[in-house]
């Protein structure tokens, strides 16, 4: 068995182990979330995709980005009011998005700031951490 189909496998009994039916659409877009860790737009995740899967429509890329959040597999960034990007990461972590380019990454945090005193007794269902501005290649062409 070659690389990509023990990929295709292993995604296919994932999905499963989280209750998904792993049709081929579903895998296709799963499989792009995972090897394009760049908080994609369902247009992106379309484009890159439809040539491949002459069936697909953005539709069914909506519905199963909305499955997969509901499983917990992915999350959901609204950085801006006009744009909805994806995330494969849904560990705690806040993200940076270049004004110039467009560019979303990821961006780490120290557990302390996380847990800050001033949050004890609290009971957070979601945080959101939005950094803008310009990134460091926009920052030196500038």
């Amino acid at each position: 068995m070659n690389s990509i189909s023990t990929v295709s496998e292993n995604n296919s009994l994932f999905l499963k182990s989280k209750g998904i039916k792993p049709s081929y659409q579903r895998l296709k877009i799963y499989s792009f979330l995972v090897e394009h860790k760049i908080h994609p737009t369902v247009d992106i995740i379309y484009k890159n995709l439809c040539s491949e899967i002459p069936t697909l429509s953005k539709t069914t890329v909506y519905n199963t980005l909305n499955l997969f959040i509901e499983k917990k597999l992915v999350q959901k960034l609204i950085i801006e009011e006009t744009e909805t990007r994806y995330d494969i990461n849904t560990s705690m972590h806040g993200h940076f998005k270049c004004e110039k380019c467009g560019e979303v990454c990821d961006i780490f945090l120290d557990d302390d700031i996380l847990l800050s005193k001033k949050l004890q007794g609290f009971k957070i269902n979601e945080t959101h951490i939005y950094f803008k501005g310009l990134c460091q290649k926009c920052s030196t062409k500038a």
